[in-house]
């Protein structure tokens, strides 16, 4: 898989892209969930994986021939993707792939992290309920064990799911919102498709858990600035030392 221009290649990565036979497995509408919501779902690994590139144009009418369905539950799971920032609505052009983050983008991206998400973690450990510390260990403690069983997108919604909990549990609303706004983790797992990534910040996950399970305001705060600038190099070079 090409690397977006300004990050490097991944040297001696294994190549975690499915076979086409997987591929047309995922691709099955499986109605559990109701029709709209099979397509969202498919659309949005399709991104996430990279089968359809960034800044790419999304054909309504493609989709629907290979759905074998009508263009409404397609239109309607588009216009779902947009909301969450993975599409976007191009006048008299229609539904496009959202463009790639640039380096720019991505370096104040995690600015703003930086300066929220360890702020966060220090008063989710004051602030969080007993019963929402145990739900948030149960959690990261299931991502740990399943990394390699998880489907990459599967991961992402799983890592951006844990740092809501941090952020919804820090009492702050306007932190909430602001990181739900931004959309970080889904934009962030599209440069980087490899396991790896995923392995790596297990560890970062639970040393954050550790520290919110003893109510320690510091070490939230520095485990989480930690996770935060390991997820940026891990982006643009090699990983900090703990």
């Amino acid at each position: 898989m090409t690397p977006p221009p300004d990050f490097p290649a991944d040297e001696g990565a294994a190549d975690t892209r499915p076979s086409r036979s997987s591929v047309r497995a995922r691709r099955k509408l499986q109605r559990r969930h109701g029709l709209v919501e099979d397509v969202f779902q498919i659309i949005r690994a399709d991104i996430m994986a990279l089968r359809i590139p960034p800044d790419s144009r999304i054909s309504i009418d493609k989709l629907a021939r290979e759905l074998g369905i009508s263009q409404t539950p397609i239109r309607e799971a588009l216009s779902m993707l947009e909301a969450i920032g993975l599409v976007v609505r191009r006048l008299y052009a229609g539904y496009w792939c959202a463009p790639q983050l640039s380096r720019t983008q991505i370096d104040d991206l995690f600015a703003v992290r930086l300066l929220l998400e360890p702020h966060a973690a220090r008063h989710a450990a004051l602030n969080m309920t007993d019963g929402d510390m145990r739900a948030l260990t149960r959690h990261v403690a299931l991502m740990d064990s399943q990394t390699h069983v998880f489907g990459y997108d599967d991961y992402a919604d799983r890592d951006a799911e844990l740092h809501e909990m941090i952020a919804r549990g820090s009492g702050n609303t306007i932190i909430q919102e602001t990181l739900g706004r931004l959309h970080a983790h889904l934009h962030i797992f599209r440069l980087k498709s490899n396991t790896e990534v995923a392995i790596e910040a297990s560890r970062e996950h639970g040393l954050i858990a550790q520290a919110l399970s003893r109510r320690d305001a510091d070490g939230a705060e520095a485990a989480m600035r930690l996770h935060i600038g390991n997820s940026y190099e891990r982006l643009i070079g090699e990983p900090q030392q703990s």
